[in-house]
């Protein structure tokens, strides 16, 4: 099961308590102060670990805390220092304080962050002895951990998005571009939570492709499945926007487009500038190389495209076009950016 969001409370761990202790021992009655300090709590770190994927294990456990600093003793034995907890999240993980709403970290592959800072064990009296303070009766308590409540929010990392109306194929090409295993099947909103898959062009050379839940109109605002995942695209660097060449319902894959582009603006005008690359699906549905080239030229035409805008025609059942698609994803991500041009 795919999660990409969670609230969780952490609390981080007491320090131990300084400890008031004197010497004694045979001959030496009146033995001096010998009381340890306490240990320090476990702190709550995150982890982003490339092993994990989904923040499914905070979805049933909200409570996370810290063990306790060991007390001080006597002897000048000071108290164990607490284990930190490890909280391990997938890279791509953003961290936010609850109450405040702000951004505390956001999590790359191995990157880690203390989202509550154990307390500090206190002195015990041996750390106040003095030429004039030779038996000191005071010690200090150890300090509480920190406490806070978390909104944790996974946005996928990929190199790619795919994105679409539901059915416009975009399960089927992850599939025969990757090893990932969508379900498939032939109705709107088969895909129920973002999957990812990588592609392999040769030894040195991989894509990583994360496949979106198929977007609506009003996608945006709540509607269908889309509001829920289009946060994940806005860490891909490319967006391959897959329109199916001809829709069983009779729509107009220039229409559809459109549909998909406003949808995106409304979310974020950023996505709506991402680079992107239009590629036309189910190209196995068409009679001949005539009629795929008129429907081309007639969708491109509709499209208002220029002459080095790239249209890519595939057909994931035949394979047909599959290799030249990932090729012009490769050279698309690896292109030196104009003067002036930010991601």
């Amino acid at each position: 099961m795919f999660v990409d969001h969670a609230i969780i409370k952490v609390k981080a761990g007491k320090g131990g308590d300084g400890c008031v202790s004197f010497y004694r021992a045979k001959y030496q009655p009146k033995g001096g102060p010998d009381g340890g300090d306490g240990g320090h709590g476990g702190s709550v770190i995150a982890l982003a670990d490339p092993n994990i994927n989904t923040l499914i294990e905070f979805r049933g456990h909200h409570h996370w805390t810290a063990s306790n600093g060991g007390q001080g003793e006597g002897s000048s034995k000071h108290g164990a220092t607490a284990e930190d907890l490890i909280l391990r999240v997938p890279p791509g993980t953003e961290i936010y304080d609850e109450a405040t709403g702000e951004m505390l970290a956001d999590l790359g592959e191995g990157d880690r962050f203390v989202v509550a800072a154990g307390g500090r064990g206190g002195f015990g009296n041996e750390h106040f002895k003095s030429a004039t303070n030779q038996t000191p009766r005071q010690a200090v308590p150890g300090t509480p951990g920190e406490e806070r409540t978390l909104r944790l929010e996974l946005k996928l990392i990929a190199d790619v998005g795919l994105v679409g109306l539901p059915n416009a194929g975009k399960s089927t090409l992850l599939q025969a571009l990757t090893r990932a295993n969508p379900k498939i099947a032939n109705y709107p909103f088969t895909t129920l939570s973002p999957q990812l898959g990588i592609c392999e062009l040769d030894g040195s050379r991989r894509l990583v492709l994360a496949d979106i839940p198929g977007l609506i109109e009003g996608a945006a605002e709540g509607h269908g499945l889309g509001h829920d995942f289009l946060r994940h695209i806005e860490r891909t660097r490319l967006i391959v926007h897959m329109l199916d060449i001809c829709p069983a319902d009779g729509s107009s894959p220039v229409e559809n487009y459109k549909l998909i582009q406003a949808e995106l603006s409304a979310y974020s005008p950023i996505l709506a500038e991402k680079p992107e690359l239009i590629v036309l699906s189910k190209a196995d549905l068409l009679m001949d190389d005539h009629e795929r080239e008129r429907v081309v030229r007639e969708i491109r035409a509709g499209l208002k495209l220029g002459r080095d805008d790239e249209v890519v025609v595939v057909s994931s059942a035949t394979r047909s076009g599959l290799a030249e698609l990932a090729e012009q994803i490769w050279s698309m991500l690896n292109r030196k950016p104009e003067p002036g041009w930010r991601e």
